[in-house]
């Protein structure tokens, strides 16, 4: 047990998860039994709830269902969300039960080619759908399936880190099941492509960051994200990676390798050494000097001083440190992000000495990310007259609800696999 009094995880499960989730290569080349630990009632009842969510489209298992609850309607609960599928998909790999996660990653690729227009603009051509919903007709005893690429979710947005997700669990179902004929399937190829096709484009950026608007991940709302967000950066480095080990060494798949390894180097050394915050780098921007014009500028995005919040000071522990939420010019978005900081340890975008800083801060500051109901997807929470400003009154995202500071437990794996991942499987202490 935990010193939370979680049942912590056994050495089976956590190689298990570590084996799935890293992105280099693991020599795995033949399936693995594996059996979820069925002794604890909590196990037993989360396999029930999971196996009750399952959707099929004529016959086969293709996902879950966001949302089992039907005490409210809510709009869009019924359908099988890309991101939200991913841990199920990790469950069912884990479980011995991948053709759930095949079916899954082939419907969502055919969705994938499917043209998407939102009024009279065509999005590219590689964007993957938020979700999609089976459709079953009684009188034609038919079934269709209706996909949403943005079209129809509230603002309209283009779920970005769709794409990433459906590479970075392609590689998990390849490393879990050591088959490599549904990857190197001409049509997976192209799709990966496709995605990265979006990703990989010149522009006028002058960053290797992925300029997004705000609601286009998990946080799916407007919260002030928009701009360079550490979630989606974080996706891209380990989408980047899993596409890397995933591309055949053909003429088509080594030039997108070539442009993979110069985004990788450009992107991993942005994200350390401007997204990285601790102590130090704290104190280094207190003291920045500003207008500088020049190649040697110190503070080379004219970060205010003045505009670091007073929550800062106290949150950040001599020990410890954290990848921002946002790096733009003349705005550091300070607020902790727990699915980008963990996911950036999983895809080692964090090195050794900045993963185990992540997991320093979360020590500290137990109390205030974990808490009594886990799991602050993002800390501090909006108020008072911020929240009216960033968040445009919305009455979903008040304070410490949502996206707003609120309890997310589904982020708890990604938390557990970021503590096995940086040699951490038992937090030491929990406040």
């Amino acid at each position: 047990m935990s010193a939370c009094g979680i049942p912590a995880p056994q050495p089976q499960i956590r190689n298990r998860i570590i084996r799935i989730l890293s992105p280099a290569r693991s020599g795995i080349s033949t399936p693995r039994s594996f059996t979820c630990v069925e002794t604890h009632p909590i196990v037993a009842e989360a396999w029930v709830a999971l196996q009750r969510s399952i959707v099929h489209f004529r016959g086969q298992p293709v996902g879950t269902i966001a949302a089992l609850d039907h005490s409210t309607e809510e709009l869009n609960y019924d359908q099988v969300f890309v991101r939200d599928f991913v841990p199920s998909a990790l469950a069912f790999l884990m479980n011995g039960e991948p053709e759930i996660v095949k079916n899954f990653l082939l419907k969502t690729l055919r969705l994938q080619s499917w043209e998407k227009k939102v009024d009279n603009f065509t999005l590219g051509a590689g964007v993957m759908p938020a979700s999609f919903k089976v459709l079953h007709d009684p009188v034609r005893n038919f079934e269709t399936i209706i996909a949403d690429f943005g079209e129809c979710a509230i603002g309209r947005v283009a779920p970005v880190d769709s794409g990433f997700w459906w590479i970075i669990l392609l590689r998990a179902y390849t490393k879990s099941t050591g088959d490599t004929s549904l990857a190197e399937m001409p049509e997976c190829q192209r799709g990966i492509r496709l995605i990265l096709t979006l990703c990989l484009s010149e522009g006028f950026d002058t960053f290797p960051t992925l300029l997004c608007a705000d609601g286009c991940s998990m946080i799916d709302r407007r919260m002030g994200v928009y701009g360079y967000p550490i979630e989606i950066q974080a996706l891209f480095f380990m989408a980047l990676r899993c596409a890397l080990l995933l591309l055949k060494q053909d003429e088509e798949g080594k030039d997108c390798a070539d442009r993979i390894v110069k985004r990788l180097h450009a992107l991993s050394f942005h994200m350390r050494s401007y997204f990285w915050l601790d102590i130090k780098q704290l104190n280094d921007i207190y003291r920045y000097k500003t207008e500088e014009y020049s190649h040697t500028a110190v503070n080379k995005f004219n970060v205010m001083p003045d505009s670091l919040p007073d929550w800062v000071f106290d949150f950040m522990p001599t020990r410890g440190g954290y990848f921002i939420g946002n790096v733009s010019p003349a705005r550091m978005d300070f607020r902790w992000f727990c699915l980008g900081n963990c996911v950036a340890i999983l895809s080692s975008l964090a090195t050794p000495e900045q993963a185990s800083a992540i997991m320093d801060l979360i020590e500290s500051r137990w109390a205030e990310l974990v808490g009594e109901m886990p799991l602050k997807i993002c800390y501090p929470a909006m108020e008072s007259h911020e929240w009216r400003i960033v968040t445009g009154c919305d009455p979903k995202n008040t304070s410490w609800s949502y996206h707003n500071g609120g309890s997310w437990p589904v982020l708890i794996w990604l938390l557990t696999a970021a503590c096995i991942k940086s040699g951490r499987p038992q937090l030491k202490t929990c406040h």
